[in-house]
């Protein structure tokens, strides 16, 4: 190529260039945010989903879109987590959206109610049973929109004090219980606490309460409840699939390019998935050590369940005749799952049944 003919062709490519680079600069800003937690970063698990979100964000921006994230108490205190979101003051949150049923009961459906979903059901009602619309659609009256970001799958029913044998053992407790779950047991004579993760011990240990639920062997060791109350009880009826959110400003979100939003999305669902793996790879070998340590395991009984289940349905009941968001989701989400264990029935529940019998064998 003769020299003339080389500058010209070089000279368009840089004018091209010095055109083009606005609107690539345009498309993929430099964007810092700051991401709250609900939890202590001691919980590896449950903390450690937002910092898999913002590792995944990063990296697929190139670091252009850059998330950092706040253990509990750092930015605002883990029951407060949505509240800085809501008002502007931090662009998103981790959190369990139960925690905010003092605002609105409709709030516990985004994380669990009693004898509601179990996790894949969960995963299944917000992607194809249009809870996530419906969701979105609530939290858009709190200025937050959120996406599914983290679930513990079914929990253990928590640390007691001394046996509860009946539903009569349940009066007068004074427990460490989350979200809508606590309206349930007011009615059984149970005297709910909402206590934050990282204080729950301390509470125990000083007898401020007789009770206290968490998630399951794998995050109950690291908190050490077995060295103040001895009975382990399951399952935690309350929270069969309790789903974390990533909760998110929704001026701030829609403020980010098309490319941003998608990706926020996709990070959110790696978190989904990467929390219920580990967790269900930690739990067997916490639970063996939490019972060789003396924990005792044991089940509900039948009264108990059966009692907690009337109650339950009372307090849906009262609740969705004094409260239109709250009947309209608990409305799709009791019909999803209904659907849900007639195929359970026939397949999982009867694979796993035969499976853990033949365990034992």
């Amino acid at each position: 190529m003769k020299r003339r003919k080389f500058l010209q062709v070089a000279g368009g490519a840089v004018a091209a260039s010095a055109v083009a680079a606005p609107a690539i600069a345009q498309s993929a800003p430099e964007v810092k945010w700051r991401l709250t937690s609900s939890f202590p970063k001691a919980l590896d698990t449950i903390y450690g989903a937002a910092e898999v979100l913002a590792k995944y964000v990063n990296e697929a921006t190139d670091g252009k879109f850059q998330i950092q994230v706040f253990a509990a108490g750092e930015i605002a205190p883990g029951l407060q987590a949505l509240d800085v979101v809501s008002n502007g003051t931090v662009e998103m949150c981790h959190t369990a959206c139960y925690y905010y049923v003092g605002k609105d009961p409709t709030f516990a459906f985004a994380t669990a109610v009693p004898f509601g979903l179990n996790q894949r059901m969960m995963d299944a009602w917000c992607l194809y049973g249009g809870g996530t619309d419906l969701l979105n659609a609530f939290f858009k009256k709190h200025n937050a929109i959120g996406f599914m970001a983290g679930n513990t799958g079914a929990q253990m029913g928590g640390w007691y004090r001394k046996e509860i044998k009946t539903v009569e053992d349940l009066k007068g407790l004074k427990m460490r219980i989350g979200g809508f779950a606590g309206q349930v047991l007011t009615k059984l004579g149970v005297v709910p606490q909402q206590i934050a993760g990282g204080e729950i011990y301390q509470a125990l240990e000083r007898g401020t309460i007789d009770a206290a639920e968490w998630v399951g062997p794998y995050d109950d060791e690291k908190l050490g409840f077995n060295k103040v109350a001895p009975f382990y009880y399951y399952p935690g009826w309350w929270e069969g699939g309790p789903m974390l959110h990533a909760m998110v400003n929704i001026d701030k979100f829609n403020a980010l390019p098309k490319a941003y939003k998608a990706v926020l999305e996709a990070a959110s669902q790696t978190a989904n998935t990467h929390m219920m793996a580990k967790y269900d790879a930690g739990n067997p070998a916490a639970l063996r050590r939490l019972i060789a340590g003396g924990a005792k395991l044991q089940p509900f009984s039948q009264q108990v369940m059966e009692a907690c289940l009337k109650a339950a349905n009372e307090v849906y009941a009262e609740t969705s005749a004094k409260n239109p968001d709250f009947k309209k989701i608990h409305d799709s989400y009791m019909a999803f799952r209904n659907d849900q264990y007639l195929w359970w029935q026939v397949a999982e529940y009867a694979f796993d049944g035969f499976q853990i019998r033949s365990r034992r064998g």
